[in-house]
């Protein structure tokens, strides 16, 4: 039962997080492993939570009336073959290499955040922004569907500086489209065996709760909260990665 709330307590912290920046699953994956679930199954299971968040964060920013489901389903499209190359490639994943590669990114999306973010005359995206989004579009899926850890600073990179949408915009994008990539993914996982229903039903109560509170918060604070969530959550992760505490 503590082992339980406990969970589930993650679970809301890691909802919240996931919608308001990413990096949630840094706090859910290292928990499941503790609960005593290997590398993969871990990694299957926090996709049934991820669904559910990104459900009720959908329906937090519909709500709000803050819905972009032509659009984000179009960007989800781009994601769905990477997604399932990644899930297929995540049987087994080195820890060394795991934060290797987590590290490097979260310094990549640090810089990238504060970058002045680059526009056409006409506003719009231009050809080679809108080539340069299709690919980052299907790279993003590829390491959502092997690792998913950090996949929100990518993305939020992605749609900041590529789409040159607002990091409210971004996030309503974001929910969306983690939610659409994931299914084949978790599809991949379930067909391998690589799911704990009992924890990832728990992890997902918490999970749900936490985004639906940050889908509200994203509409009613706007801008400038997220930009602090996601400078906090980016330096703690970075402090946590050199093994300061």
């Amino acid at each position: 039962m503590i082992q339980a709330v406990a969970l589930l307590i993650i679970g809301i912290f890691a909802g919240f997080i996931n919608v308001m920046a990413g990096g949630g699953s840094s706090l859910t994956l290292p928990a499941l492993i503790l609960l005593g679930l290997d590398g993969a199954t871990a990694n299957g299971t926090n996709r049934i939570a991820i669904i559910v968040q990104n459900i009720f964060a959908i329906t937090g920013f519909q709500q709000n009336k803050r819905n972009e489901f032509s659009g984000s389903l179009k960007l989800s499209l781009l994601t769905l073959p990477g997604a399932v190359l990644g899930a297929v490639a995540a049987v087994t994943i080195h820890d060394l290499w795991f934060k290797r590669i987590l590290s490097v990114v979260i310094i990549l999306v640090i810089v990238s955040m504060f970058m002045p973010r680059p526009s056409s005359p006409s506003g719009k995206m231009t050809r080679k922004n809108k080539w340069g989004l299709y690919l980052a579009m299907f790279g993003a899926g590829f390491y959502g569907g092997f690792i998913q850890v950090g996949v929100g600073f990518i993305l939020m990179a992605v749609l900041f500086h590529l789409a040159k949408f607002d990091l409210v915009r971004v996030n309503v994008y974001k929910v969306f489209i983690v939610l659409i990539y994931t299914l084949p993914a978790i599809a991949i996982f379930i067909a391998s065996g690589k799911i704990n229903w009992i924890w990832g039903i728990i992890l997902s109560v918490g999970n749900g709760l936490g985004g639906w509170i940050g889908a509200h918060v994203t509409v009613k604070k706007g801008e400038k909260i997220i930009r602090i969530v996601l400078v906090v959550v980016l330096f703690m992760m970075s402090l946590r990665l050199l093994n300061v505490f």
